[in-house]
């Protein structure tokens, strides 16, 4: 995980510095674990991770109420006082999540970071955990 989180540094860097306004960019597991970040401290890419979590199994239980979905979770958007928060689904059980200022451009941040799901989706996978019980 280790030499995961280094591989992606910079590729979290380039959407951050590439999309003015943005404060935060954090890569998390389906569960709210933080796999990778850039901007943010521990702490606070922990807590967006963890109300990542939240976040996507509320919008696929919404999005289960819509006739043809399977109610998985492609991309929210929060527009609060102060900024705006975007959570997208980025491969295998892995999500990307961004934290901007108000002035940010919405639309190029939308843009940017499915380029950058596109461009490392493989890499932003997060497998199943297997309890250790099981696995012996």
């Amino acid at each position: 995980m280790i030499q995961q989180r280094a591989s992606m540094d910079w590729m979290l860097k380039d959407l951050a510095e590439g999309v003015p306004q943005t404060r935060n960019v954090v890569v998390l597991s389906s569960d709210g674990l933080r796999m990778a970040q850039y901007g943010a401290d521990n702490d606070t890419a922990d807590r967006l991770a963890a109300a990542c979590a939240g976040l996507q199994s509320l919008a696929g239980a919404v999005g289960a109420e819509l006739p043809h979905s399977e109610g998985k979770m492609r991309l929210v958007v929060i527009e609060m006082d102060g900024g705006f928060f975007y959570l997208m689904a980025a491969g295998a059980g892995a999500f990307l999540a961004v934290l901007a200022d108000e002035g940010v451009d919405a639309g190029l941040m939308g843009q940017r970071m499915r380029d950058l799901v596109i461009r490392i989706g493989a890499h932003l996978s997060s497998p199943p955990r297997h309890d250790v019980e099981q696995a012996r």
